[in-house]
């Protein structure tokens, strides 16, 4: 027994940053960033906390699933950060949503919505919970350097869920790390007297053609690993919901699959890079679009800092 999705939500902050705002703020413009990543705009958090959107996505899903936070057995939210270093995002979450169950965070960087889905796997595995919702919560813009164009420019702020109930919809699921620091956005200083002072650069620091490279390597090898693991053919595949990182990243990746265009859904254009949030706020899109139906067969896949990856295939079951 492993699990299904039943409902999905998401919450967005109400600022949206263009190409053009960010023309003023770097040297930059909306044609150097449009055609190297695909994203003409994204939501950076102002006046909202992450809290508030992460409830906000929180009871979203859960409308959409039926079910009430009573109901919930766990929460598992995948994230850079909440807005406290302590307690975790899940556990003040919960609080707000006066919800009774366990609450933990995940860090897996942009790959964490797998690895909460694969925490939520152990969880229904062990007959610990009936419904898990799996939250993922990004503030990017809290850890950029707002004069790097090569990094500013990428990312956006977002909230998005999943409420998941036992069943027999996951085929596969995978996640893999390897240690390295190509993509890092060191801790702020502290105040401790005897520390020798941090002399990192602060802000996300990224080898960009690195983890292009990584990306692109990460998608092929997954998509195809996929296939072999549950002897569905990418041909077969409905949809592949990929991390939205970079819309080169994932039209590269798809031309050397010798994959149609129209299988791999992207909305990077709107949101930019939301981290852990990107593939669940697709699959919110989509569900509430009505473009997803029941008995298709997708493929999630993702990769971000840790290095990460993340794999799931699984048939939608609403």
């Amino acid at each position: 027994m492993s699990f299904r999705i039943i409902g999905t939500g998401s919450a967005l902050p109400a600022c949206r940053i263009t190409n053009d705002d960010l023309s003023n703020l770097v040297d930059t413009s909306d044609e150097w960033i449009t055609t190297r990543t695909g994203i003409r705009e994204r939501p950076i958090l102002t006046t909202e906390s992450v809290t508030e959107i992460a409830v906000a996505a929180a009871r979203n899903a859960l409308e959409n699933s039926g079910i009430s936070p009573a109901d919930l057995g766990y929460i598992v939210c995948p994230t850079l950060g909440g807005d406290y270093m302590t307690p975790s995002l899940a556990c003040v979450v919960q609080m707000e949503l006066q919800a009774n169950c366990p609450a933990v965070d995940v860090n897996g960087a942009c790959s964490g919505f797998l690895y909460a889905l694969d925490v939520a796997d152990g969880i229904f595995a062990r007959g610990k919970a009936r419904y898990v919702l799996v939250l993922a919560a990004e503030r990017l813009s809290r850890i950029l350097d707002w004069s790097d164009r090569s990094t500013c420019v990428l990312f956006g702020d977002a909230a998005a869920a999943v409420v998941l109930e036992a069943g027999d919809a996951l085929h596969y699921l995978e996640v893999t790390a390897r240690g390295n620091l190509c993509l890092a956005s060191p801790l702020a200083p502290g105040s401790c007297p005897y520390t020798e002072p941090d002399t990192r650069k602060p802000g996300l620091l990224m080898k960009n053609r690195e983890v292009y490279a990584f990306a692109v390597n990460t998608i092929s090898s997954s998509l195809k690993k996929a296939a072999e693991e549950t002897g569905i053919s990418m041909e077969e595949t409905d949809y592949f919901f990929l991390h939205q990182a970079n819309l080169r990243i994932i039209e590269t990746a798809r031309k050397k699959l010798g994959l149609p265009e129209e299988k791999f859904p992207v909305n990077i254009q709107k949101y930019g890079n939301t981290s852990s949030a990107s593939i669940p706020l697709l699959l919110d899109e989509w569900n509430r679009a009505g473009k997803l139906k029941k008995g298709q067969h997708l493929v999630l896949c993702a990769f971000g800092a840790g290095l990460t990856t993340g794999l799931a295939a699984l048939d939608w079951d609403i």
